[in-house]
């Protein structure tokens, strides 16, 4: 079992890459949950979700010390960084949150400029898929080919048009080294 906790601000699309994630593991036959919660203003206010992949029936939905935490802003990271599990993988977004992490000495942590990256690649908005990118490379959570098909499902009718770029953004991450 996986339990996997992103942290950010409305309009960073943090319920939508934990979405994404949840669709990849029912895709490849896993029980997964997925408990969004976000403060009363959608863009700007907190925004988080937990998600949780696993072989076995989920007891609860809710993450309380998460093997997988993504901070993608400085107040993110304050507020959730001591969540992390023994052994866990922290995932920063060091565009917006410029200290070093303060967890266990086991942790694997990596900083990922991934709001700069996707100025960069000319696909501003889309940090947060930059960032799932480089969990599934660094926690081989699934391969590309689960990634794309869940994108497919993921992407609404309505909003077709990001497909490609979100697609994108997730190989950027994927090749950040």
């Amino acid at each position: 079992m996986k339990q996997i906790s992103i942290a950010g601000f409305g309009g960073q699309g943090i319920l939508f890459a934990g979405k994404f994630l949840a669709y990849m593991g029912m895709a490849q036959g896993q029980e997964v949950s997925w408990l969004p919660t976000y403060g009363p203003e959608t863009r700007g206010g907190t925004s988080n979700c937990g998600v949780i992949v696993s072989d076995e029936p989920i007891g609860s939905p809710v993450v309380l010390s998460p093997d997988i935490l993504i901070c993608m802003n400085l107040p993110s990271l304050d507020k959730y960084e001591s969540t992390l599990a023994a052994n866990g993988a922290l995932f920063v977004d060091s565009s917006l949150a410029e200290r070093k992490a303060a967890v266990n000495a086991d942790a694997a942590v990596f900083y990922v400029p991934a709001t700069r990256l996707a100025f960069e690649h000319e696909i501003d908005g889309l940090a947060n898929m930059i960032m799932i990118g480089k969990v599934l490379r660094e926690c081989r959570l699934f391969g590309w080919e689960a990634a794309e098909a869940a994108m497919r499902k993921t992407i609404s009718e309505r909003k077709k048009d990001m497909l490609e770029r979100n697609l994108k953004a997730v190989k950027i991450g994927m090749a950040f080294e």
